[in-house]
């Protein structure tokens, strides 16, 4: 399997390079997280793209994609996954979103709700209801802009079990490092009063997640906002379940798009 990679421009002219490979329907859209980057999905794309369409993007700010961007924030990230989708022509999409993913993959869904079946977050959703204070936020976007490394390092530690695979951490920390830090700075900035739930409540799609045990998911509050959710939990798995153990995460993302197409 070949996976192609391809660029299109957002709604305000920054790059965005993506990832595909593949075909069928439904298309299969795999959104990283924070400070992540496309590679993260390359054994997803590489498993499915057998029976789908398969796309990763880089979220602007990060990877090979553009920076020079002046307003940062979860809604703009879901305008680029529309972008994506429309360059690809996708007409029936499963949105799979890691962390800061999962609610990009909400924004986008409600871009384009004829042609999303699902959204499915990973590791993410573990609580809908939490807004972060303008002022944590602020915070913690200076933390990365003053000392990125450092910041980073002390990040992705608490992203694993302490028995995690060395190397594994080593390797995520090392593509996490590339991100501009004037990016993350922006990006970390806009989370501030970012209403999750909100948006949760617009969604018309059902609502998923594979989620590890390293955080815990409190399904009941979910189910408050979005009565339809179900999740998958993998035992003493951390944040990156497509990086530790992607045969046993691919089985549950089968699972998944099993579920989504016949429920």
């Amino acid at each position: 399997m070949i996976i192609e990679r391809k660029s299109c421009r957002a709604a305000d002219g920054v790059s965005i390079v993506y990832s595909v490979c593949g075909a069928g329907d439904p298309a299969l859209f795999f959104i990283h997280g924070g400070l992540a980057d496309r590679t993260f999905w390359d054994g997803q794309l590489l498993a499915f793209g057998a029976r789908h369409r398969v796309v990763a993007p880089d979220l602007p700010g990060h990877g090979e994609s553009g920076s020079d961007r002046t307003r940062w924030g979860i809604p703009e990230f879901g305008s680029d996954v529309q972008v994506v989708a429309d360059a690809e022509g996708l007409q029936q999409l499963i949105l799979f979103g890691n962390s800061l993913g999962g609610p990009v993959a909400v924004e986008a869904a409600l871009l384009m709700p004829d042609r999303i079946i699902g959204v499915v977050g990973i590791d993410t959703f573990q609580r809908l209801d939490y807004t972060a204070p303008p002022e944590h936020a602020r915070e913690r976007a200076r933390a990365f802009r003053d000392d990125y490394a450092s910041s980073v390092r002390q990040m992705v530690k608490m992203l694993f079990h302490p028995d995690a695979r060395p190397s594994l951490v080593a390797e995520a920390e090392r593509r996490m490092q590339k991100t501009p830090p004037a990016s993350a700075y922006g990006m970390f900035l806009s989370f501030g009063g970012y209403d999750g739930a909100a948006a949760a409540r617009r969604l018309t799609v059902p609502l998923r997640a594979i989620n590890g045990d390293l955080y815990a998911t409190d399904v009941a509050a979910v189910r408050e906002i979005k009565t339809d959710f179900k999740v998958t939990l993998m035992s003493h798995m951390g944040h990156y379940p497509m990086l530790e153990r992607p045969d046993e995460f691919n089985s549950h993302v089968s699972e998944v798009i099993a579920d989504l197409l016949t429920g």
